[in-house]
């Protein structure tokens, strides 16, 4: 595969490389020189203003992919395939589909003024995504299923790479304990306030478990494992390891020989990266101390990340991260509602638009979190269960990567939660079976 363009630049690059790579797992080879561009055989992709061959597959591009500078474009979609797309334009598709894509996955509306949420984010509800109803779909990928489709009746010899669907169950840990562990100070600020709060069964809980007499309700580690064991699983979990607890970060300290513990142990059979705290995001020493301090407990270099309460902004969060030794960020997705944020279910290397440069840092989207199903969808155990199984077919039929989180507290036996480790183990069984 070839790509004939008026002018190279680090945009078209990146995402051409992408666009090949999801079709035929290489690098393309881009090219300015039309000489060279007619001589070479196989698939010709000519991304100009000008037809150069008859039998070669024409783009007309969006002037996207050409600039230099972020600003605000007018998108107006439309139906392609059942599909929405944007960016019209003339040739052998409709759309401008490599400027499209690097649209989306490179969060450009990010970058644009826009509005934050009540932690800070940027609000879903901003997002073209959202606004024109495709979020709940992979729709890069899905184009890409449709554009591949016509490569091939363009060029016979095509043959694009086979690609595999694939579950990764991903955790957050971000209260490890309920009522174990925690000082005397919060134990009794927890007494006190399900005192005030009238919840007499709370608080006769929490002696139960103090002493021994049951478990903690988000003890769920031993179940997960049987579990893990059962389907042959192999999860990735994130470990928040805040040095002081504050409004949002209320794990245990991890100078608690608890913790260590319990960090190690999953270190030992499952791969595991660092969620990092509130604090960090208003404090940077903080993040490169709280990797260091988890690179000690499980004695192995941390490279992966997600960002706790899925809390960052482009293009500063990333770079910090890149600074500090991460490669591989699991965030992309929002933490107010399910749904791809960058309209991708394959991993993606992120691009810097205000440097204008493609990075080392890979890209993990997720579509699915339990905490958005619960908090901010208000669903029953069911109906996220049938979310959940709706993302998984939407994935598989593109032969996606469809990533989950879960946190310990849903999977545990707090009253809270009812009903969810149940829908868990049942989708799970449905996976495997």
């Amino acid at each position: 595969m070839i790509i004939f363009t008026s002018q190279i630049t680090p945009r078209l690059q990146y995402i051409w490389n992408f666009i090949s790579h999801e079709l035929t797992g290489k690098d393309v080879c881009i090219t300015e020189d039309t000489k060279f561009y007619v001589s070479q055989s196989g698939l010709h992709i000519n991304y100009s203003h000008q037809r150069l061959l008859n039998n070669e597959f024409w783009i007309t591009p969006h002037q996207l992919l050409f600039e230099r500078n972020i600003q605000q474009h007018e998108i107006t979609c439309f139906e392609w395939n059942q599909l929405k797309v944007f960016f019209k334009t003339k040739g052998d598709i409709e759309f401008d589909i490599a400027a499209a894509s690097f649209y989306l996955m490179s969060r450009y509306e990010e970058y644009l003024p826009h509005q934050k949420d009540i932690y800070g984010r940027f609000a879903h509800e901003n997002a073209l995504a959202f606004k024109q109803q495709f979020l709940h779909r992979p729709i890069v990928n899905e184009w890409f299923m449709h554009f591949k489709q016509m490569l091939q009746s363009k060029d016979n010899t095509f043959q694009p790479i086979k690609k595999s669907f694939e579950w990764l169950p991903t955790y957050d840990i971000d209260e490890a304990y309920s009522f174990m562990y925690k000082t005397a100070g919060r134990r009794i600020g927890g007494i006190a306030k399900d005192f005030f709060k009238g919840n007499l069964k709370r608080i006769i809980q929490r002696q139960k478990v103090i002493n021994y007499k049951v478990s903690d309700p988000f003890d769920a580690y031993e179940w997960m494992d049987k579990l893990h064991q059962q389907f042959q699983l192999s999860p990735k979990y994130f470990f928040l390891v805040a040095h002081k607890n504050g409004k949002y970060d209320k794990n245990i300290l991890p100078d608690n020989p608890a913790l260590i513990k319990l960090i190690q142990q999953h270190a030992e059979k499952y791969s595991v990266g660092i969620h990092p705290s509130w604090q960090s995001g208003n404090k940077i020493s903080l993040l490169k101390k709280e990797i260091n301090l988890l690179e000690k407990i499980v004695n192995k270099v941390i490279k992966a990340s997600r960002q706790h309460f899925i809390r960052f902004t482009m293009p500063h969060t990333f770079r910090q991260l890149i600074q500090n030794g991460i490669s591989d960020d699991f965030s992309m997705g929002y933490g107010s509602i399910n749904g791809f944020r960058a309209s991708v279910a394959s991993s993606f290397y992120w691009y810097d638009l205000e440097k204008e440069a493609i990075t080392t840092l890979l890209i993990h989207p997720f579509c699915f979190m339990d905490a958005n199903s619960f908090y901010e969808q208000k669903q029953d155990a069911l109906t996220a269960l049938n979310e959940m199984r709706t993302y998984y077919q939407t994935v598989k039929q593109v032969n996606g990567r469809f990533i989950s989180i879960w946190h310990n507290t849903f999977l545990g036996t707090d009253e809270k939660f009812k009903g969810w480790r149940e829908a868990y183990k049942t989708f799970a069984n449905e996976m495997k079976a």
